[in-house]
């Protein structure tokens, strides 16, 4: 496949070599040893990965109290700090 850079560096992705990859807008690009690495980058809202890591600790019925035993638990046996 060939790809041509236009005037504004500017590169138009052949559509063969992109039908394996996820449908994206946004690719993180990195230059190593002359060649062009494109990863596909997905957006996300704001806040929505905190939005679903809480609601996983709901399904997961996991409560303050469980969090303080865990706390506790991580901290025994460890000198403590002066």
């Amino acid at each position: 496949m060939l790809a041509k850079k236009t005037s504004k560096n500017q590169v138009t992705l052949p559509k063969k070599a992109l039908q394996d990859i996820p449908e994206t807008d946004y690719f993180d690009v990195t230059a190593k040893g002359g060649v062009l690495i494109l990863r596909p980058v997905t957006l996300t809202e704001r806040g929505s990965r905190l939005a679903s890591v809480r609601r996983k600790i709901k399904d997961l019925g996991i409560e303050p109290k469980d969090l303080d035993r865990a706390i506790a638990w991580a901290r025994a046996g460890r000198r403590p700090r002066r």
